[in-house]
């Protein structure tokens, strides 16, 4: 068997296993389009869900990892090194706020947030010993850890892990009542995704963040803002969040932080919520490396410019005026904000995504029924009108 036989036997296994959306093994990557063993190409149009916001190969991205490499090969966090103090004050800096913990996963980073959020409950709000609650909601996706998925409302996520974790209280996405409703004086957190992403780009009701900002500072709970797939420029600002001029007590950050090249991760808050960690109380053998701290310094940079915030907004008008023309008889709703989009559809998704990938495009269905998008924010106009000429050829059957 040839190594690119070997490679697509283990890529056939995988998504047996759902490990991987489509059976292609990537031999190579530059910008929005990837290279498979058998030298086809395709338009990456799933790069958030890939973490790849800013291109595959960004020649800037790369230059100062390879240029990081040639220095501090240190990967554990045991020693100080000259990219962290830097790293944390211009993320803190970009996000508005005083401090930053660096982890690695984006699941890591909001087990840290609500070990914050716990914390921070009992040591400076004062709840009983216990007693913490943290509110979350139907439809989230935050990671699948054994805590977060006692939250999760997707049964692939949860059935079969328990005894779960208890101290979470879920109510309906969107909906400020039931959040009012919950909401007590052992309330420690609230824990939303701006927009839910694994559950098809749902975009909340208008004013729903402000609600979530408004009763969380009601009731003296922090505000997360799970912001690792809807942040960094996604939306067509740098945090989802500014959309409704919220600005939350914790961010929530990855993906993309790490420019599609390292797994980098962060939680960003003011030193009253991120102050209450002492030395050895909490930490990862990883998080906040050398390596990973140069690539994250280089994608805020780019992001300060404000260029790529541009793009999104811009070119996602440009896509989400030309789905919106789709034929309705096929497409239910479109959702999304930016270089972003939910695409529902009136049968099943996973056929459509598998044309796709037969027309050089791939993308991923979530939930049975919805086709997911988000493209590189480097993609070309070009490149983004043939994408959607496809999906158009693809919804024939």
């Amino acid at each position: 068997m040839t190594r690119s036989e070997q490679l697509r036997a283990m890529s056939e296994e995988h998504s047996a296993h759902n490990y991987h959306p489509l059976p292609i093994v990537i031999a190579e990557a530059d910008g929005a389009w990837v290279t498979d063993v058998e030298g086809r190409r395709y338009l990456d149009m799933l790069a958030a869900y890939s973490a790849v916001n800013f291109g595959h190969r960004n020649p800037r991205l790369t230059e100062v990892a390879k240029a990081q490499l040639d220095r501090v090969t240190l990967v554990s966090r045991a020693f100080d090194h000259d990219q962290f103090g830097p790293f944390v004050a211009e993320l803190a800096e970009l996000c508005g706020k005083d401090m930053v913990l660096p982890m690695n996963s984006g699941a890591e980073a909001v087990e840290t947030a609500l070990k914050t959020a716990r914390k921070w409950g009992y040591e400076v709000k004062g709840v009983p010993a216990e007693r913490a609650e943290i509110v979350t909601f139907e439809g989230n996706f935050h990671g699948r850890t054994t805590t977060i998925v006692s939250f999760s409302t997707d049964p692939d996520a949860k059935d079969s892990y328990g005894p779960f974790t208890p101290g979470f209280r879920t109510v309906p996405y969107g909906d400020v009542d039931a959040l009012k409703s919950a909401m007590n004086a052992n309330t420690v957190g609230v824990l939303v995704e701006p927009i839910q992403g694994e559950a098809g780009v749902n975009v909340p009701p208008s004013g729903f963040l402000k609600a979530v900002r408004e009763l969380c500072t009601e009731h003296n709970a922090l505000m997360m803002a799970d912001e690792i797939q809807s942040g960094l420029g996604r939306t067509g600002t740098t945090f989802a969040v500014e959309h409704e001029d919220v600005v939350p007590d914790v961010y929530i950050l990855g993906k993309a932080l790490g420019g599609g090249i390292m797994p980098v991760s962060a939680v960003v808050a003011d030193s009253g919520v991120l102050g209450v960690f002492k030395p050895g109380q909490h930490g990862s053998t990883f998080g906040g490396n050398p390596l990973a701290c140069a690539i994250a310094r280089e994608v805020i940079a780019m992001l300060k410019t404000g260029e790529f915030q541009e793009r999104s907004r811009e070119l996602g008008a440009h896509m989400h005026q030309r789905l919106g023309r789709l034929p309705a008889d096929r497409v239910r709703e479109v959702r999304g904000r930016g270089l972003w989009a939910g695409i529902e559809l009136t049968g099943p998704a996973r056929p459509v995504s598998e044309r796709l990938k037969e027309l050089g495009v791939l993308a991923k269905e979530t939930h049975e029924t919805t086709i997911r998008l988000a493209p590189p924010l480097v993609i070309s106009r070009e490149d983004l009108d043939w994408a959607i000429d496809q999906l158009e050829i693809a919804l024939k059957g």
